[in-house]
């Protein structure tokens, strides 16, 4: 059994309740989204809060809120977070993405957000995990890549952008959705374990202007030799602590 809880540069996300666990994917995400100064953030799926964590690092100015469907992630979130450096900052929900956008609580203009981000399920179809709550993480279930990307582009202020990372075979998909919810690509990162690899995970920013020249670039993880690559270390410093 892997360890309850996960130790960063500047706090510690404890994960032993959330079905899915710290990993590269979540780190990668919360070290790449955004730019500039977001003032509101949503992370949709927030699991332990990690990606949240990392934002309210990154942009110290932002209010950050974390959502996720499963009660025990949502109410582990909301401890990460009372025990962060940041607690003003941070709030997580036990809320669905669709009970978030249909909350008649907040007014329209609240529930405008610079930067919505989301590490989502991975999975239309295929075979599920005996693990309920581990195959509610990984498979889209109740929340399909096609209701992810509308409802978080009717959540963007008129310059937000909204961020996420899936894998390389979903890139086609996920443009072509993108399209339909009348979201714009800015930016397009493809991931590679290694050199000489397949891409295994892309990393995607939309926005509703649309730009002339989308960044597309590339990062691989470990060089031949195993070891981070310099791209990698350079993404990452400000939160693995072995930097």
């Amino acid at each position: 059994m892997g360890s309850p809880y996960f130790r960063f540069k500047q706090f510690t996300v404890w994960h032993d309740r959330c079905a899915m666990k710290v990993g590269t994917d979540g780190v990668l995400l919360g070290a790449w989204a955004g730019q500039g100064r977001p003032g509101k953030i949503l992370d949709v799926g927030t699991g332990s809060g990690l990606v949240a964590l990392m934002l309210a690092q990154r942009f110290p100015e932002a209010q950050v809120t974390g959502i996720d469907s499963d009660p025990e992630a949502a109410a582990q979130a909301r401890e990460n977070f009372a025990g962060s450096p940041w607690p003003q900052r941070l709030r997580a929900a036990h809320l669905s993405l669709q009970e978030f956008c249909r909350d008649t609580a907040a007014t329209a203009a609240a529930r405008r957000f610079d930067l919505v981000v989301s590490n989502p399920p991975f999975y239309d179809t295929s075979l599920t995990s005996p693990d309920p709550l581990r195959t509610a993480a990984r498979h889209t279930g109740g929340l399909t890549h096609e209701e992810l990307l509308l409802l978080s582009a009717g959540l963007l202020s008129d310059t937000g952008v909204f961020s996420l990372i899936v894998p390389s075979e979903s890139e086609k998909s996920i443009l072509r959705l993108a399209d339909r919810s009348r979201l714009h690509l800015h930016r397009l990162t493809r991931v590679y374990s290694k050199p000489s690899s397949r891409p295994r995970r892309i990393l995607a920013t939309f926005g509703r202007q649309q730009i002339p020249n989308p960044l597309e670039d590339t990062l691989t993880l470990t060089d031949t030799d195993g070891t981070r690559s310099p791209g990698h270390t350079r993404l990452t410093r400000d939160f693995y602590l072995e930097y």
